[in-house]
């Protein structure tokens, strides 16, 4: 049993995935090209970022970074339906880099779109500059079993991404990141984001502490000492 679990993983597992027929999902002006092993959960559940933003009556972002993007179906839909003029995409799985990079090329967006395969941040060129990062990173923190989509034991990614997405964020600009109650609460985060030079200065939709059951909720952090924007912190219009 144990030899032909191997082999699955393996062999069996990468060929099937191979042979799955791409599929896209349209948001606004753009259609996103994706296969559905890819989809941690962008296209349903972190399809709630959009009329969470509208409804705060965020002002479009020159420039918005969606960390753990998968194929990109947050950061698509944020360009598709206005709410930002670039983007700027990573993710550590080479598939999802081709998705996204067939994304842009189906779309035409080579000169709105940057797309990098990058284990976290590390392989960000140094010029990125971003308004707001979004992500829908994975949400627990269990062991890993091959699927990059869900676990992040001993939350290595998010320590090591608060610990050096500050550098890449514009004066004033902002981290919106959306969890998961039933792996996480908020302060789950909080001494990572300090350690980091940061602030946690909003949360939205969490409870105070976790769940049996899920519930998607966003962290609102900047650098420590800056001024929050409105659409942030108060309330939807």
């Amino acid at each position: 049993m144990k030899a032909w679990k191997q082999f699955e993983a393996r062999h069996l597992k990468p060929l099937m995935r191979r042979l799955e027929p791409w599929d896209q999902e349209r948001y606004g002006d753009v259609s996103v090209h994706y296969k559905s092993h890819l989809d941690g959960g962008g296209s349903s559940f972190g399809q709630e970022y959009i009329p969470f933003l509208r409804d705060r009556a965020m002002p479009c972002q020159a420039r918005v970074f969606e960390w753990c993007a998968g194929p990109g179906f947050i950061g698509f839909a944020m360009l598709g339906f206005g709410l930002c003029d670039t983007l700027c995409l990573a993710d550590v799985n080479p598939e999802a880099v081709v998705a996204s990079r067939r994304t842009v090329a189906a779309n035409g967006l080579s000169n709105r779109v940057g797309v990098y395969l990058s284990d976290n941040l590390r392989d960000i060129p140094q010029s990125e500059r971003w308004d707001l990062v979004v992500g829908n990173p994975p949400h627990f923190d269990i062991a890993q079993t091959g699927e990059l989509r869900f676990a992040d034991e001993g939350w290595r990614l998010h320590r090591e991404f608060f610990a050096t997405v500050g550098r890449f964020l514009k004066p004033g600009g902002v981290i919106l990141i959306q969890e998961n109650n039933q792996g996480s609460a908020p302060d789950t985060f909080r001494a990572m984001i300090d350690a980091a030079g940061l602030c946690l200065v909003a949360v939205h939709g969490a409870e105070p502490k976790i769940t049996p059951y899920a519930r998607y909720y966003y962290l609102g952090i900047m650098r420590r000492g800056e001024t929050p924007p409105a659409w942030l912190t108060g309330k939807p219009v």
